[in-house]
């Protein structure tokens, strides 16, 4: 089976709140929903923000939007006004799930 970038088939929004953050992940094609929740889930998304310091992930389905909302704790670095690193929040980290590698519908 081929493997894709998440960006392929979704795209994303992203707010900080605090130390956490909210990621809004949009099918482009309704029809790849189910495949997405296969793919995507709050242990994928959990080991993806690892390296950021992330300790928990809830994800919650909306299947008549096709998307989903993940609610990633303490992935901030302390948020906003805590973090010493630039534009490292919001929606930037909504590029570094996109960049994500998921297995290509079939």
């Amino acid at each position: 089976m081929s493997r894709l970038p998440l960006y392929r088939l979704a795209h994303a929004r992203a707010g900080d709140k605090g130390n956490r953050l909210n990621l809004s992940l949009i099918a482009h094609d309704r029809a790849h929903y189910q495949h997405l929740a296969a793919q995507v889930t709050e242990a994928k998304v959990l080991a993806r923000f690892a390296h950021r310091g992330a300790t928990a992930v809830r994800r919650y389905d909306l299947p008549h939007l096709g998307a989903f909302n993940f609610v990633i704790e303490d992935v901030l670095q302390g948020g906003v006004n805590g973090a010493l690193n630039l534009d490292g929040h919001g929606k930037s980290l909504s590029f570094h799930l996109l960049g994500m590698e998921v297995d290509a519908p079939q």
